[in-house]
């Protein structure tokens, strides 16, 4: 009897001590945690996985999948992975490997649980259920946990902003910080990404080589202590990004896939035809471009593929190869805080793409890709697509949309306003308000021409520019603009090398991103209502307390203040010039109804943006009424 209870014991003790070794095995991580443990910062989890190849069968990027599920009390952020080779591909341009690599973004300080799956199967990067496959073994069910600290930086810096998100309104708001975000930057050139310090051989594969880019007037605006990488590459791209900060810029764009585009050299695989094999090394160099930009303070503007291409992958589906593109994006870059994903330029029918001969996606495509990104992007990034068409398939519940990214086609800009306006209002009415930018200019082969320029259309001048589509697009109410230049000027859209040959329209640019916040001015509660200002001007306006005139060819106006009596200062702006408020010939309105806004301090036919009401330099002013 006394045996039998010895050996009860024994199991019993065997199976305890069993159960807590799991336990212990299941909270321990291989994981190698690294970056900045701060609240908006990228953290990066590396582990030590199968070794493998970009080439290697069975395929890393669709035979595996690296999803990381990272959680804090209610708060579940599910984030996808993927094969890093080496670890450190940037510098090496490794290929090969056993490293696999996941980014988080943590939006709160704190402990932060993490449990890893990782499975393996036959295009198992396409499958969402957590139980496709099998387990791939070495990480896979791993636990462990990190403690996170509030972010350090301010200024610029997105990280000190937190997650540029939609809102439910015209404008996006950071997560952090609670402030509204208006953009300004260029929309070209397109390949941005066609550079030559970058590895593959796009650059010597035959494809419209000529596109790739040195940046060589930008190596100089490089800083020491600024990032490169292979022993000093990178330079010239680094340095274009140092300038546009330098101009008070805030946003860029790019085409990550422009194979069969305009250009071709833009693509985040190992060779121009082969659509299912990612060349590690530069989307990491990529992706140092991008944390550079973050850092800098700029929004990054993911233009996920030329209309050239949006029947390429899976014949427009969101099939096993588009699921592979969009997968990789998200896993490498949607840590990013200010960011959106642009499901296509110039997507849908044009003269020569349609749906019917298969060069053009359908309805129900384009929905599917916005369908994919709010499902599996883990920060619900701000989706938009890019045309001139009118987005009537996309409003409201019939697509995750949320925004648009508009293009136009008038040489003078003059289409920018009514169009803006058009797609915001039906935005509106739709249920669910867009995000609504200006995004390209004009036409195709002008734009908008570079300093100094002779107009190669009627019209096609960067004072129109100004006047009509950047004052027009904040009139309209949308959120801001980035700037197309063409393909017949000189540093077009293709060729570009220096951004400083449109030096002075980025300083107008600046202006109009000053006037905005340096007087409070809150756009974001503000409609456009034309219908309240005389003369065929333009008007925001928050009832009642705070109205944004632009007198586009000055003059003056009468402004409709409402039915109740007010008692509101007028400042003048000078959007040339930018700097301070100015007083013009009437410095208050008094009283109710149209009642007239004065004129200009100065060159009286020249444009003008006018604050009647509340402002950071008159708030004492309205508030002694």
């Amino acid at each position: 009897m006394k045996k039998i209870i010895f050996w009860k014991l024994v199991t019993l003790l065997v199976l305890t001590t069993n159960i807590m070794l799991a336990a212990n095995a299941a909270e321990e991580s291989n994981a190698e945690i690294s970056g900045e443990l701060k609240m908006w910062h990228k953290v990066t989890l590396t582990f030590d996985g199968p070794n493998t190849s970009e080439t290697a069968n069975p395929n890393p990027f669709t035979n595996y999948r690296l999803n990381v599920t990272f959680t804090q009390g209610d708060a579940s952020y599910l984030v996808p992975g993927y094969f890093a080779a080496d670890g450190e591909a940037a510098n090496s341009d490794a290929v090969s490997g056993n490293k696999w690599r996941v980014h988080f973004s943590p939006p709160a300080t704190g402990v932060w649980n993490y449990t890893v799956s990782f499975r393996s199967g036959t295009n198992i990067h396409a499958e969402s259920s957590p139980t496709a496959g099998v387990s791939a073994g070495f990480m896979d069910g791993e636990t462990g946990n990190f403690r996170i600290g509030p972010t350090d930086k301010t200024g610029r810096d997105m990280r000190a902003k937190g997650w540029l998100e939609y809102v439910g309104g015209h404008f996006l708001r950071f997560k952090g910080n609670g402030e509204y975000f208006l953009k300004q930057g260029p929309d070209s050139p397109e390949n941005f990404l066609a550079y030559a310090d970058f590895d593959g051989d796009f650059k010597t594969d035959g494809n419209k080589d000529k596109g790739v880019k040195t940046y060589e007037p930008h190596i100089a605006d490089w800083k020491p202590g600024d990032p490169t990488w292979a022993g000093g590459k990178g330079k010239g791209i680094i340095g274009a990004v140092n300038y546009l900060e330098s101009k008070g810029l805030n946003s860029f764009s790019f085409l990550t896939f422009n194979i069969d585009g305009d250009d071709q050299n833009v693509f985040p695989y190992i060779a121009y035809r082969t659509y299912d094999r990612i060349d590690v090394s530069r989307m990491d160099q990529w992706e140092i471009v991008f944390e550079h930009g973050t850092n800098k303070g700029f929004f990054l503007h993911f233009k996920t593929q030329e209309c050239e291409n949006e029947t390429l992958l899976d014949k427009g589906d969101t099939g096993v190869l588009r699921k592979l593109y969009y997968r990789e994006l998200i896993a490498r870059f949607s840590h990013h805080p200010a960011l959106n994903w642009n499901l296509g330029e110039e997507n849908g029918v044009w003269s020569d793409h349609n749906v019917e001969d298969g060069t053009a996606q359908s309805s129900a495509q384009r929905r599917a890709m916005a369908q994919y990104f709010f499902d599996n992007d883990p920060y619900k990034k701000h989706i938009v697509m890019h045309n001139g068409q009118r987005p009537d398939d996309m409003y409201g519940n019939q697509s995750k949309l949320t925004g648009w990214s508009h293009q136009g086609n008038q040489s003078d800009f003059s289409d920018t306003y009514p169009k803006i306006k058009e797609i915001i209002d039906k935005s509106a009415a739709s249920g669910r308000p867009w995000a609504v930018a200006s995004d390209e200019q004009g036409k195709g082969s002008e734009g908008v021409p570079h300093d100094g320029a002779s107009p190669i259309a009627p019209g096609n001048t960067q004072e129109n520019a100004r006047k009509n589509a950047m004052w027009g697009t904040f009139m309209a109410g949308g959120w801001g603009n980035e700037w197309y230049f063409g393909y017949k000027y000189p540093n077009s859209d293709m060729n570009l090398q220096d951004f400083r040959c449109r030096d002075k329209f980025f300083n107008h640019a600046r202006y109009v991103l000053e006037f905005f916040k340096n007087n409070n001015i809150p756009v974001w509660e503000m409609k456009s209502a034309p219908e309240k200002v005389t003369n065929n001007n333009w008007a925001l306006a928050k009832e009642g307390q705070v109205y944004v005139v632009y007198l586009k060819d000055g003059g003056t106006a009468d402004l409709d203040v409402g039915s109740k009596k007010v008692n509101l200062v007028i400042k003048w702006y000078n959007p040339r010039t930018g700097g301070a408020l100015q007083n013009g010939t009437k410095k208050r309105i008094r009283g109710s109804g149209s009642q007239n806004i004065g004129r200009a301090p100065s060159t009286p036919t020249d444009d003008w943006a006018v604050i009647v009401g509340y402002n950071k330099l008159t708030q004492t002013e309205n508030s002694n009424k």
